[in-house]
């Protein structure tokens, strides 16, 4: 009578677990084709910092698995193993047994923001990012209190103290990271149509970003001037917004949608041929449309349309190859390190192309780091969410960058690029990162680099 007691007991307990509800769950066939193997262990970059089998690839798997079954519940325990991924996804391109990791992190993570209670400091935290960052006009009106707060040195009064992490270490980890405030942040000169230099070839989009556009507006320039220069006419839709890549990889699922379906009209009837990004992140996310809208009657086959035309900017040039004339960076060799951004390398598996166009620059020696494939920790907002563990890897991956000697550094991604930056000032580094696409730019029009 007792066992039958307990096991009534036992029972009635797991029909009470919070748990996935029935919209696109973790699909258990792709859970099962996890064999368990450990090969992911030693490329997750939050197993290597934080050292627990439930923050490993594997580990969340078994998690998933559980919380499917009704045998784990969907709990704060839980969910923290879950928020330590930086779904880099380092670990589809290991595995052995070819787990789409991916998809089910993505699945898990819209489960989690569906049915998962967030604390109120964690909820206000999430709702301020996605408030901010995916809207550039909203962050466009920020930057005014921001340049003065920069300009009136303000910025080394907070760092200085360290007065904010005590109150708050995602706020400072914020604070830490903000790039230059410059005037050109609140320039918007790219026109709608540039046209292309000699005979066209192509008609292109090119997708501006979020903090790309605001903080990052010389990559975009340089970018539109190597497509032109090497016969591409060029398309900017005004109406463009955000690809919806913060709001995806955090399933904030509604806002996601939204924002692919803005993106998608933006560039209806414009005639392109291809949609060019520069950054990585943003780039991953808008191929993956077609998944995002796929329950999407109206716009299903709109995103799927739309994802076949992205091309990063690497991987197009590359495939239509250059035909503008290269020249010099300096008047001596240079070596420079190109530091893989997780979401170009594992999530596009674009890693021979940015280096076949570096190598055309005459004089460029490329140099290799060590843990190329492990992630720099910044992974959209992780390093603003799990500040502890990003501090370590954004100091593994700069300390493994300075160790190749190379006298440039050069990243595709404005998320790596600011954690990188921002690492290279704590070790007090002078060297200077720059994004594949400057550095064409740069040896187009003959303008010599000071390094």
């Amino acid at each position: 009578m007792q066992v039958s007691q307990g096991s009534e007991s036992k029972k009635a307990s797991l029909e009470n677990l919070t748990g996935f509800d029935g919209n696109h769950p973790p699909n258990p066939k792709l859970i099962d084709t996890c064999v368990h193997c450990g090969f992911c262990l030693s490329t997750c970059p939050s197993y290597r910092v934080i050292g627990k089998e439930m923050d490993s690839p594997r580990g969340r798997i078994y998690l998933m698995d559980g919380i499917n079954e009704g045998e784990i519940p969907l709990n704060k325990a839980t969910v923290e193993h879950f928020d330590s991924c930086l779904g880099c996804l380092a670990c589809v391109t290991t595995c052995p047994s070819g787990v789409q990791y991916d998809k089910l992190i993505s699945a898990t993570r819209h489960q989690v923001e569906r049915n998962y209670p967030r604390s109120l400091p964690d909820k206000l935290f999430r709702q301020l990012i996605f408030s901010l960052f995916p809207n550039p006009d909203v962050l466009r009106v920020l930057l005014v209190p921001l340049f003065f707060y920069q300009k009136l040195g303000l910025h080394k009064l907070v760092r200085g103290t360290q007065l904010l992490k005590l109150v708050s270490p995602r706020l400072a980890a914020m604070e830490s990271i903000l790039p230059e405030v410059t005037l050109k942040s609140f320039q918007d000169n790219l026109p709608d149509i540039i046209p292309a230099q000699g005979k066209k070839r192509y008609r292109v989009g090119v997708i501006l970003g979020c903090v790309q556009r605001l903080f990052f507006s010389p990559v975009n320039e340089a970018t539109v001037r190597v497509l032109t220069a090497n016969g591409c006419e060029v398309v900017i839709p005004k109406t463009q917004g955000c690809c919806a890549a913060l709001p995806e990889h955090q399933g904030q699922t509604e806002q996601a949608k939204a924002l692919a379906r803005q993106m998608i009209d933006s560039f209806a009837n414009t005639g392109v041929d291809f949609v060019i990004i520069n950054a990585a992140g943003c780039g991953h996310t808008l191929k993956e449309y077609g998944h995002i809208l796929g329950d999407d009657p109206e716009y299903r086959e709109k995103a799927k349309a739309f994802a076949a035309k992205v091309r990063d900017a690497q991987e197009f040039l590359v495939s239509v190859g250059l035909t503008a004339k290269l020249s010099p960076l300096t008047n001596q060799p240079l070596s420079l390190v190109y530091q893989d951004a997780c979401h170009l390398l594992h999530g596009q598996k674009i890693s021979l192309q940015p280096r076949q166009l570096l190598r055309e620059i005459p004089g460029v020696k490329l140099r290799e780091p060590v843990d190329a494939a492990i992630c720099c920790g910044s992974a959209g907002i992780y390093n603003l969410l799990q500040p502890e563990v990003a501090e370590e890897l954004g100091r593994q991956k700069v300390q493994n960058l300075l160790n190749t000697g190379a006298d440039l550094i050069t990243s595709a991604n404005p998320g790596c690029t600011l954690q990188i930056r921002k690492h290279l000032q704590l070790e007090g580094k002078q060297i200077s990162i720059m994004h594949p696409m400057e550095l064409l730019d740069y040896s187009i029009r003959g303008v010599k680099l000071k390094v």
